[in-house]
């Protein structure tokens, strides 16, 4: 691939820049913020570890100059501020979609044909208002919460069965948050139901720290985390660039599949060349459906106050 943006300098949007450098996916990473200096700065580090770490992307740090990502085949962003004390849901909704809005329409204006992620928050509602502000079709704009979230959940996996997490495969269903939807009966150790080696009340544990991970790192640092989601939307990216059809967890826009429609959840789906090449439904019993809607219902009725503030009229 010729070019990929990341769009956001933090600490996400930079691992991310990182990790698709070292992978070598495109020609050139250009890395954008609105602080002066940033991205450019972090892209010239990245960039002198290239002889080290043995990779040819070029990586380009630009201040909101949006030229230089014509043309890119992704676009990752990960642009908003974080939740300050004080500061009501709605109020975080509101700054962060207008931001968002105002970096894809940009963004897209260079890129038109680019399959966007999303990585900022609150993700399911901002992965909405990154569809509304781009005018493209649903497949191409997604966001990352699920491959987070299942990285999480098998990390803990693998500490509590002391085995290897590449032997682990596991899904979750729903929101980013509270309102996730793990899923054990579908989580196995290479091809063992993890239902075998874990009591269910580890299980539960277990459950309940993957549910919570993003809090239990915010309160270990005073920050949100940035290793593993820069990480998990860079896995995402390879998969689309180097077309591997690969089965994601990912936030896309249902329409009518699980019986839900128009709202964005977290769902297992193939992603590759085109983006989500398919929505893929597993069976669910009444306890995990129960869930899925609760958790649907939870991100309408957020997806309800961005479309009250009528930024997209």
């Amino acid at each position: 691939m010729e070019r990929i943006t990341v769009i956001g300098a933090g600490n996400v949007g930079a691992t991310c820049a990182n990790v698709i450098a070292h992978k070598d996916l495109a020609k050139e990473v250009v890395l954008v913020d609105i602080k002066e200096g940033i991205a450019e700065g972090k892209a010239l580090d990245i960039w002198q570890t290239s002889s080290i770490n043995h990779f040819n992307t070029r990586v380009t740090g630009v201040t909101n100059d949006y030229l230089k990502t014509k043309g890119s085949g992704v676009i990752v962003i990960t642009s908003g501020l974080p939740r300050k004390p004080g500061m009501s849901r709605d109020d975080l909704i509101k700054t962060n979609a207008a931001i968002v809005k105002d970096v894809t329409e940009k963004a897209v204006k260079y890129s038109p044909d680019a399959i966007i992620i999303v990585v900022s928050n609150p993700l399911d509602v901002m992965t909405y208002a990154a569809y509304m502000a781009s005018n493209k079709p649903s497949r191409k704009v997604f966001g990352m919460a699920g491959t987070l979230d299942t990285g999480r959940y098998r990390a803990f996996l693998a500490n509590a069965l002391n085995v290897s997490p590449n032997d682990i495969h596991a899904l979750l269903l729903g929101g980013h948050g509270d309102t996730m939807v793990p899923l054990p009966r579908y989580t196995a150790i290479n091809g063992i139901p993890v239902t075998q080696l874990l009591g269910k009340d580890e299980l539960d544990k277990i459950v309940e720290r993957t549910k919570k991970g993003g809090g239990e790192l915010v309160n270990l640092m005073g920050t949100s985390a940035w290793y593993a989601p820069g990480a998990a939307a860079a896995q995402m990216v390879e998969a689309i660039v180097d077309d591997q059809n690969r089965i994601f967890p990912v936030c896309a826009f249902l329409q009518g599949e699980y019986g839900l429609k128009d709202v964005y959840l977290g769902v297992p789906v193939k992603l590759g060349r085109r983006g989500i090449e398919e929505i893929i439904e597993i069976e669910l019993n009444k306890e995990e459906k129960k869930l899925l809607n609760d958790s649907s219902e939870s991100v309408k009725s957020v997806m309800k106050v961005l479309d009250d503030m009528k930024l997209f009229e």
